[in-house]
């Protein structure tokens, strides 16, 4: 049994992350259009129809700014905790609100478990998506790593992993010192190497894929951040989730399996760098 996972994009201009099973999915957070959404799963021939929901992390404009639309086109539950809702300023028909807290929710045969993360918003959380036994983890947007992220990246078998910033670049560049302040600031993003230190030290025996995530234009290089992951990748997918445009679907599948993939799906396994820019 297997998972199937993308990011639509990934970025200061929109996230979106796809997590399925093959016969249902839920999207987390919904920064691009509903116009792009549709187009990028269309490239990668997966289904608006077997979207069943989406989860929302937080407010700001890159996690939400499609979900309206997107929501109302396709009357897809949207679960958002209340402080996020309000905190948002948007409008939702009433009955798509679905305000969860941290016990787990069950999407068809998925269950999203959300858990609160340092992050400078109203009431920000990180997920897990859990299916046929793989763990799927959505961390991004994380100011600190704390005992939870700790404690959930464990458990991944492929996660979406902040590595926004490189120090040297964010330093030198031309952020004023307010905004630099705030970016490293422990409510802010997670540096290449505070990933890289969550990853070398708390990585589960059985990750399979890692995919580096909100990167920032100014502040990083995607060959940056995989040359400093990539002597510790031993066996392991790890590439740059891009800004611009759509990830090839990643099958993930159980440690026990061993089945060989098709529709250019990445095999379980396999030692593989790469980038999408």
């Amino acid at each position: 049994m297997s998972l199937f996972i993308a990011s639509l994009n990934s970025g200061s201009n929109g996230n979106c992350y796809y997590v399925g099973n093959g016969s249902e999915a839920v999207l987390i957070d919904a920064g691009i259009s509903c116009r792009e959404t549709e187009k990028r799963m269309a490239i990668l021939g997966l289904a608006m129809e077997q979207v069943k929901a989406i989860f929302i992390s937080h407010e700001h404009g890159d996690h939400i700014s499609g979900l309206p639309v997107l929501a109302k086109k396709y009357r897809l539950p949207v679960y958002i905790s209340a402080a996020t809702l309000r905190g948002s300023g948007m409008a939702l028909p009433q009955e798509l609100v679905c305000h969860f807290n941290t016990a787990p929710v069950n999407i068809g045969g998925l269950r999203v478990t959300a858990f609160e993360k340092l992050h400078d918003a109203a009431d920000p959380y990180s997920f897990i998506v859990e299916g046929n036994g793989i763990k799927i983890g959505v961390l991004t947007d994380i100011g600190k790593v704390c005992k939870q992220t700790v404690h959930y990246f464990r458990q991944c078998h492929a996660v979406f992993l902040e590595s926004n910033y490189d120090d040297q670049m964010l330093e030198e560049g031309g952020y004023p010192r307010h905004l630099k302040k705030r970016i490293r600031g422990g409510k802010g993003h997670l540096s290449n190497d505070e990933a890289l230190q969550l990853f070398v030290g708390h990585r589960s025996r059985f990750l399979s894929h890692l995919l580096l995530s909100h990167l920032s234009q100014n502040n990083n290089r995607p060959e940056l951040a995989l040359d400093l992951f990539s002597p510790f990748a031993s066996e392991l997918t790890i590439a740059v989730a891009s800004r611009d445009k759509e990830s090839p679907v990643y099958h993930i599948q159980h440690p026990a399996e061993n089945i060989s993939s098709n529709h250019n799906l990445v095999p379980y396994r396999t030692v593989q760098y790469s980038l999408f820019d």
